[in-house]
């Protein structure tokens, strides 16, 4: 088709506010799908995005309105997939910005619409949900036309749920956003803006052609790589998988490479032409850094080369993850990995259990530290354990923290961002019934139940973004804990001083709970290097050893005692204490509520 009818688009929003519905009535307005292949969220393939009504992967459609083919692009709206977002973006001229009327702009609406600023996007700004009871579009239009720089007439208004509206956002899509660039006649470049894995078919690249066009049964080179194989087979999404003969510039679609050992492909890699190659590679993506880690060990240590090979086919899928092999005295064999956030991590652990049938036990999650030892050498921590006993300073991550809330939780978040060693920033209207707070908060108190407590403290009304804003100089120690003197690697935390003693407490307390009872007494210990902080006893088991002494010489009765005591020290001297599972998922239930593990 000729470049000048094709356009190239992203839905991008605040979670919730409507983006998988909108790109259902786009398949339904445009006839894409009959009426008996409809369903809704259609473009959320995955299980867990059904099951929890999110979107978690970008899904990729091609529609065709009044002669035009749009290329559209839906996005999920958590902060943790922003990475997902960005990625999209970048295969894209232009966005459709889509806001709740009932609830207006809230904290990824701003996040979303900066990042589409940055890709230099057209932006189509749509009021959704206009159906609402509660909906105000004239109020919600001018805050986004606000946000955008547009004047409210150009913000248009519709509701994805009865389809008003929809015809109106594809003519806008065809008449703002400009066509894609590239010249059809030079060397074939193609950006692999996300990849999957099939167990028949190999490694499966979905790209964005930028120059020239690309057949079945041609040869290709993977730039960054070096990888070389044949086109099995390259189409377009519609929204299945729909076979082309081939794909020009400008157009969104799959290539089947036949790869079967996924590390010979790499999300943000160009392809090109084997017989003619481009001379110079496209700008790929700048590798993302992940915010919090945690240790992934299989409960039967024989399952580890399947927990490898399934972290390898996912990190095909998922571009953010990152992982490293890791040994835990206590667990095994292992990873280390890192997740863009709470959410994100146990999206994985969903993930890895399901689709690949694994048994997982999962650490404590926690954030990457910078540790300088006496000597000057700056150290990257991403496990406790790994922290050196000597170090001058540690350096913990900050975010800058922006939170939207209407005016009278205002001082309920400012409570919570002090309890959790916040900076306040600033704070600004939006209207008059919301405001706009923001906040430097070290990463790490944000990490396990910041955003439950913020939602249960503003009445679910509040909602949140961040971005790092860099490493700071903290006051912060390791705690170790110590089950029968032996110290547990895969327990140890590293926490603020000032909350040390009571993590260390609580820890501890929940440890005596968890831990089983042996025939003898199980010290469990909360230190600071050499230094107990805190300290319970698992009581021992213990068999009445008088129960047929009916009377008699009190010699007897102590002799029998005696014995029981010497041989309950002869098996502490051998004996093991096996640390049960709930023993460390216990640490992370150790906030106020007893529960909530959603972050970010």
């Amino acid at each position: 088709m000729d470049p000048a009818r094709i356009r190239n688009f992203s839905i991008i929003a605040h979670i919730d506010h409507g983006k998988s519905t909108l790109a259902d009535r786009i398949l339904e307005v445009t006839g894409t799908l009959s009426g008996r292949d409809m369903r809704e969220q259609v473009l959320d393939t995955m299980e867990l995005e059904r099951e929890r009504g999110i979107t978690i992967k970008a899904q990729a459609v091609r529609v065709a309105w009044k002669g035009h083919q749009l290329n559209l692009i839906d996005t999920p709206g958590h902060v943790d997939f922003t990475y997902e977002v960005s990625r999209s973006l970048q295969a894209c001229e232009g966005a459709v910005l889509v806001v709740d009327a009932a609830q207006g702009v809230e904290a990824q609406t701003v996040a979303n619409a900066y990042l589409a600023i940055e890709n230099n996007l057209e932006i189509v700004a749509v009021v959704n949900k206009i159906d609402l009871p509660q909906a105000d579009p004239d109020g919600r239009a001018a805050e986004l036309g606000g946000l955008i720089g547009e004047p409210p007439d150009r913000v248009l208004r519709a509701s994805a749920k009865t389809g008003f509206g929809v015809e109106a956002v594809l003519d806008a899509v065809v008449e703002r956003i400009p066509p894609p660039t590239g010249d059809p006649n030079t060397a074939s470049r193609a950006l692999v803006f996300d990849s999957s894995y099939d167990q028949y078919r190999g490694v499966v690249a979905f790209v964005r052609v930028v120059d020239g066009s690309f057949r079945a049964r041609e040869r290709l080179r993977a730039m960054a790589q070096g990888t070389r194989f044949e086109v099995e087979e390259l189409g377009f999404f519609s929204p299945t998988m729909r076979p082309a003969e081939s794909l020009a510039a400008g157009e969104v679609g799959y290539v089947i490479t036949g790869l079967k050992d996924v590390s010979r492909l790499r999300v943000g890699d160009t392809l090109t032409s084997e017989a003619s190659p481009a001379a110079a590679p496209l700008p790929g993506y700048k590798d993302v850094k992940p915010t919090v880690f945690a240790g992934l060990f299989p409960t039967d240590s024989d399952d580890y080369p399947e927990l490898r090979d399934a972290l390898d086919r996912l990190k095909l899928n998922d571009a953010a993850l990152f992982y490293e092999p890791e040994t835990s005295q206590a667990l095994g064999f292992g990873f280390r990995c890192g997740f863009l956030g709470l959410l994100h991590m146990e999206i994985v652990r969903e993930r890895l259990e399901r689709e690949f049938d694994l048994d997982l036990i999962v650490t404590a999650p926690n954030v990457a530290y910078q540790v300088e030892t006496p000597t000057g050498e700056i150290v990257e921590v991403h496990n406790p354990a790994d922290m050196p006993s000597d170090v001058e300073r540690v350096e913990e991550p900050y975010i800058k923290a922006s939170v939207i809330v209407p005016k009278e939780f205002v001082g309920a978040v400012m409570e919570l961002c002090n309890e959790r060693r916040g900076r306040f920033d600033h704070m600004e209207y939006l209207s008059e019934q919301r405001v706009h707070l923001t906040y430097e908060l070290p990463l790490g108190e944000i990490v396990l139940d910041f955003y439950d407590q913020l939602k249960s403290r503003t009445r679910g009304y509040a909602s949140f973004d961040y971005d790092l804003a860099g490493f700071r100089e903290g006051s912060l120690v390791r705690v170790d804990v110590l089950v029968g003197g032996e110290p547990v690697d895969a327990l140890s935390l590293i926490v603020h001083r000032e909350g040390a003693y009571a993590r260390g407490r609580a820890l501890v307390e929940r440890l005596r709970e968890e831990i089983p009872r042996q025939f003898f007494d199980v010290p469990i210990q909360a230190a600071i290097g050499s230094r107990v902080i805190a300290r319970e006893t698992v009581k021992a088991k213990r068999k009445d050893v008088l129960a047929k002494c009916y009377g008699g010489d009190i010699t007897r009765k102590r002799k029998l005692l005696e014995r029981q005591k010497a041989g309950k020290k002869r098996m502490k001297q051998v004996g093991a204490v096996e640390v049960p599972q709930e023993a460390f998922l216990a640490v992370l239930n150790l906030n106020e509520d007893g529960g909530g593990r959603r972050g970010g």
